[in-house]
């Protein structure tokens, strides 16, 4: 008995008995192909797309670091200048507070003709010395009167002005950049209200404030 040519034999995989049951070719897997199985090219792509993702992301926190380290830096430079300029400030003014008695004396001799000769030019290199620190004089005859700036010591009236003026400055003011070291004292002109009041704003005649 002859067996049938290869017509009508299908194709697949050889199966073979072994104990009555049927295997498939071990080199053909009849298993369908899972949702998650990815070709190997695929496989060392992806993680090469999430390392370069985590690289951009690091480099913006670093410089978002960088920045915010940068304005910190500024402000505490800046912060310590302003410390600095202040303590200078507060340092000269102490000592020029502490020379104004020396000037007042220098200004009481001027006045009685007493500075002369190598006296007048130490008093010429002090005044320029000081006045290179910022030390600044003002009071003058005149000028309005400013409570923030003038000691009124008495007030005289009736006077033709139309709102309180030094009359005559007693002794002058000092300041140095902002800082106020001293009013200027002064004799204020006011034009008399028929109240009595010789100065705006409630100043006595004896100078004092109400």
């Amino acid at each position: 008995m002859t067996r049938p040519s290869g017509t009508g034999r299908r194709d697949g995989p050889t199966l073979s008995l072994v104990g009555g049951t049927r295997r498939p070719d071990p080199g053909t897997s009849l298993e369908p192909r899972r949702r998650g199985d990815v070709e190997p090219a695929r496989q060392a792509a992806a993680p090469a797309v999430d390392e370069a993702a985590l690289l951009r992301a690091r480099l913006r926190e670093c410089a978002a670091d960088l920045r915010r380290v940068r304005a910190e830096y500024d402000h505490y430079r800046r912060r310590v200048g302003r410390d600095r300029l202040a303590v200078r400030e507060a340092a000269v003014a102490n000592v020029l507070t502490g020379l104004l008695p020396v000037l007042d004396a220098l200004d009481q001799a001027r006045r009685h003709g007493e500075v002369t000769g190598g006296f007048r030019r130490v008093a010429e290199v002090l005044a320029n010395e000081l006045a290179t620190l910022g030390l600044r004089s003002f009071g003058t005859a005149g000028e309005p009167f400013d409570p923030a700036l003038h000691e009124a010591v008495s007030c005289t009236g009736p006077a033709d002005v139309d709102r309180p003026t030094c009359a005559v400055v007693l002794r002058p003011g000092y300041r140095v950049g902002n800082r106020l070291l001293r009013p200027a004292q002064v004799e204020v002109a006011a034009a008399v209200a028929p109240g009595g009041e010789g100065l705006e704003g409630g100043h006595r005649r004896d100078g004092g404030v109400r």
